[in-house]
């Protein structure tokens, strides 16, 4: 249901939190490309930024408060994703477990 309402805003919304924050990079004087800081940022750049901080909110405004004290620490919505993810459905390892375990009982 959460999926349908971030799509229903933005399709790239929900790209982001399956896949991660878009970044804004630069190529320092190293020759390595860094995050840039907000002074070095184009309009395309805080775009993207927008995008990050709307995709949060979308899953933070969702959230009961117990949910919330999980992921109030999450800095992207991707994290909070994972977190929420593992909270309600278990790791991968988990999962393949109560499968194997269902199966069996069957």
């Amino acid at each position: 249901m959460m999926r349908d309402h971030i799509i229903g805003e933005d399709y790239e919304l929900w790209d982001i939190v399956i896949n991660g924050p878009l970044t804004t990079l630069k190529i320092n004087a190293e020759r390595v490309e860094v995050l840039k800081i907000r002074a070095d940022c184009t309009a395309e750049d805080l775009k993207k930024w927008e995008k990050n901080a709307k995709d949060k909110k979308w899953l933070i405004c969702g959230l009961d408060p117990d949910e919330y004290s999980r992921t109030q620490r999450c800095t992207a919505a991707k994290q909070i994703w994972d977190t929420l993810q593992v909270a309600h459905e278990g790791t991968p390892q988990v999962k393949r477990s109560r499968g194997t375990l269902l199966y069996s009982q069957y």
